[in-house]
């Protein structure tokens, strides 16, 4: 019995293996040919230049270890363009990326100034008749003066008879024309305190006294003993330091980040080591036609006077957005003359290069308007490859004609040998363009404004892109200096 029952299990045995067996040997030898075609290269790239391919492991013309591509079976949702790198390579590029966040944009305007008097205090003295000055108290411009304080006297034939006038009617004790003269007295700047002393003397003054009415200091003397003035003239300025004004001029570009009230910090080379604070007092309504810019005026106290008209001041003017803005950071982006773009981590090892719109600035961050929203991520080091690659297969164009960009832009390899950078620009010897068919040369190239010109030296290598535009110039608007193998981005 116990032999029977042996005999059937063992039959059943087989007849199970016969039909497991291969189903299992399907699949052990469906998984290991997956896996591997998953992680073979499909082939190699320079890390400078993604048009250097081998189908091998080797070094680049730089000397640098050719990169690994490999096959992606597919993006998901992430659309064309998304690329995917191993983590091993992610490691040896240096990627590092940062989440973008919504913060107040504080942009600081750096700019010169000058200080002036404030011109709600100045004050400029003209005689309302004419005749010659006898006697000047006032030698020279910037002498102080108080208020009540003599400047000078005049002898004027007009002051004699109408004084004549107020002392006939005063001898007729007629109180209409008395009060008709002491007024025409009053209008020709007579002082009251001469009029007074006119009525109680009731003796004729020829040289007339003309007292300060303010405290400071002259400015603008244009008179002298003996000098004859008449209407219309000037005689001097009086402008009070006790609180001056400083104007300075922000360029067009900037004039709508500048508000009434925003902080201000001033500093003077005349003042070493002494900071002022204040406010902005006015933004001028009108744009100069001629600078592109726009006239700000501020107020500091100055109960010291150690501010003095005309003095040059460095002026930083902080502006803070009212609303917090989405900020990507200047290292991140990557300029240059005919887009913005920024490469997006999308996380396991996928990467895709976007178009991004960007408004205000400041010293470290840049605000998007479009192309990126809060909480995503961002490559902001050894952005250059992975950027290069994406955009072959993105879904935005660098050019909007193609075959334009294949006849007149090309990336070739480089040695600086001069920077000019007050014209902005560089002679490169450069590498072959295969391309076109050309072999090494020399050349002077004109650079884009968005090029740092402060960051190349002559004897840099550089792996750069320029553009032939119809005139015949050659413009470098994308360069990467080389630096001990090392990428260096300049945008």
């Amino acid at each position: 019995m116990n032999k029977i029952i042996a005999i059937v299990m063992l039959v059943v045995g087989l007849v199970a293996g016969y039909f497991l067996y291969p189903s299992m040997q399907g699949d052990s030898s469906k998984n290991p040919t997956e896996s591997s075609a998953s992680d073979e290269p499909l082939y190699w790239v320079a890390p400078m230049d993604p048009n250097y391919r081998r189908d091998k492991p080797g070094k680049s013309p730089m000397g640098m270890d050719l990169i690994p591509v490999y096959e992606e079976a597919g993006n998901g949702d992430e659309g064309p363009g998304t690329i995917k790198i191993s983590p091993a390579v992610e490691h040896n590029l240096g990627v590092r990326t940062v989440t973008l966040s919504k913060k107040r944009l504080n942009t600081e305007i750096r700019t010169v100034g000058y200080v002036q008097y404030n011109q709600d205090q100045l004050i400029h003295i003209h005689p309302r008749v004419e005749g010659w000055i006898e006697k000047l108290y006032i030698k020279a411009e910037g002498d102080p003066v108080k208020h009540g304080q003599p400047l000078y006297e005049i002898y004027s034939p007009t002051l004699v008879n109408a004084q004549e006038e107020l002392m006939l009617a005063l001898d007729r004790n007629n109180q209409r024309l008395i009060a008709a003269a002491e007024n025409r007295l009053r209008a020709l700047q007579l002082p009251a305190g001469s009029i007074k002393q006119l009525k109680r003397s009731r003796k004729v003054q020829q040289n007339i006294t003309v007292f300060s009415t303010l405290t400071g200091v002259v400015d603008n003397l244009n008179i002298r003993e003996g000098f004859y003035v008449k209407p219309g003239t000037t005689v001097m300025s009086i402008g009070n330091l006790d609180e001056v004004w400083v104007e300075a001029e922000v360029l067009e570009r900037q004039a709508a980040l500048v508000t009434t009230n925003a902080s201000v910090q001033m500093t003077l080379d005349y003042l070493p080591g002494e900071v002022w604070r204040g406010n902005v007092d006015y933004v001028y309504p009108t744009l100069d036609e001629k600078t592109r810019s726009v006239k700000v005026r501020m107020r500091f106290g100055n109960p010291q006077h150690k501010l003095k008209p005309n003095m040059f001041a460095q002026i930083t003017i902080q502006s803070r957005l009212s609303e917090p803005v989405v900020l990507i950071p200047r290292e991140a982006l990557i300029r240059t003359g005919n887009s913005n773009r920024a490469v997006l981590a999308l996380g396991e090892g996928k990467f895709k290069s976007v178009e991004v719109t960007i408004g205000r600035y400041d010293d470290t961050h840049f605000e998007v308007i479009k192309g990126l929203s809060e909480g995503e991520k961002v490559v902001a080091s050894a952005q250059f490859l992975l950027d290069s690659e994406s955009s072959k297969t993105s879904d935005f164009m660098r050019m909007e004609d193609k075959a334009w960009e294949q006849a007149h832009v090309a990336e070739v390899m480089g040695v600086i040998n001069h920077v000019n950078e007050a014209e902005r620009t560089l002679n490169v010897s450069r590498e072959a363009i295969e391309k076109w068919g050309r072999g090494p040369d020399t050349l002077d190239f004109s650079v884009a404004e968005a090029i740092d010109m402060k960051a190349l030296k002559a004897g840099m290598s550089i792996h750069f892109r320029f553009r032939i535009t119809p005139q015949r110039d050659f413009i470098i608007d994308q360069i990467h200096a080389m630096d001990r193998n090392r990428e260096m981005n300049h945008d």
